[in-house]
């Protein structure tokens, strides 16, 4: 789960330019609904939908437009019917894609994905033809200001059910089967633990390593749908080391 880990690094990076373009409180909206949606709309009763309304406060989000997420969520708000659709592609060098979105308009997001696969030298896949590359795991990513001991986080989360846990950089990253989110998300929760990112998302069961142009060339694709205001999370099977990520960075 390495380059996955590497990717989500990059994304967190990016928060600050996604603000400065306006995009994040589409972002940030599509994640209250999805909570609300899938759980209730009672924060107390959805860890999940708290910590996306805490996100959205954290980003200055203003009240009104959270309360109007969260009723669009539960459907208590006429005008939008939410879809959850997951897309699979090949990008160059045949590299893997599962493409979770949440959208109003599945024609629009569809037309999207499409025309950057083709931008970027991939191609949409057939449904089924990418999925078995993949596994969906619990992902739960703690706030990295809080200095969390490591071995107390691995004891909390073993014991409700995660499988792995991760410090890479002073980010501790727990992951945990797909039917154990919840466990795992209250126990991390009930143990004081600040949670600044989760969610279900796919794994590849094995990387494709690639010299660094050619990897680059997947992760201006992978950077692409990400930016995308529909798309949940993107994953591949990409390997993703030191050189490759410097090398994206500073292109």
């Amino acid at each position: 789960m390495s380059g996955h880990s590497k990717w989500a690094n990059i994304k967190r990076r990016k928060g600050a330019e996604d603000a400065k373009r306006g995009k994040v409180f589409t972002r940030l909206a599509r994640d209250i609904m999805q909570a609300a949606r899938e759980g209730g709309g009672d924060e107390n009763a959805n860890p999940r939908l708290k910590l996306a309304v805490m996100k959205a406060r954290e980003n200055n989000m203003p009240k009104e437009n959270i309360e109007r997420a969260i009723l669009r969520g539960t459907g208590k708000l006429e005008g939008v019917e939410l879809e959850e659709i997951t897309y699979e592609g090949y990008g160059p060098d045949g590299v893997a894609y599962m493409i979770d979105v949440l959208t109003d308009n599945r024609n629009r997001t569809l037309g999207e994905i499409k025309n950057i696969f083709n931008k970027r030298g991939g191609a949409m896949a057939s449904a089924g033809s990418v999925k078995f590359q993949f596994d969906q795991k619990s992902e739960f990513i703690l706030a990295e200001d809080r200095g969390y001991d490591f071995d107390e986080v691995f004891l909390v989360a073993a014991e409700a059910g995660a499988d792995d846990v991760q410090n890479e950089d002073g980010v501790i990253t727990v992951y945990a089967p797909r039917e154990a989110f919840s466990a795992v998300e209250q126990a991390l929760t009930n143990a004081g633990y600040k949670i600044a990112e989760s969610g279900i998302k796919w794994f590849a069961n094995n990387e494709t390593e690639l010299p660094v142009d050619k990897a680059l060339a997947n992760m201006r694709l992978q950077s692409d749908l990400d930016e995308l205001d529909d798309v949940q999370s993107v994953a591949s099977n990409l390997a993703i080391n030191d050189e490759i990520l410097e090398a994206f960075e500073t292109a």
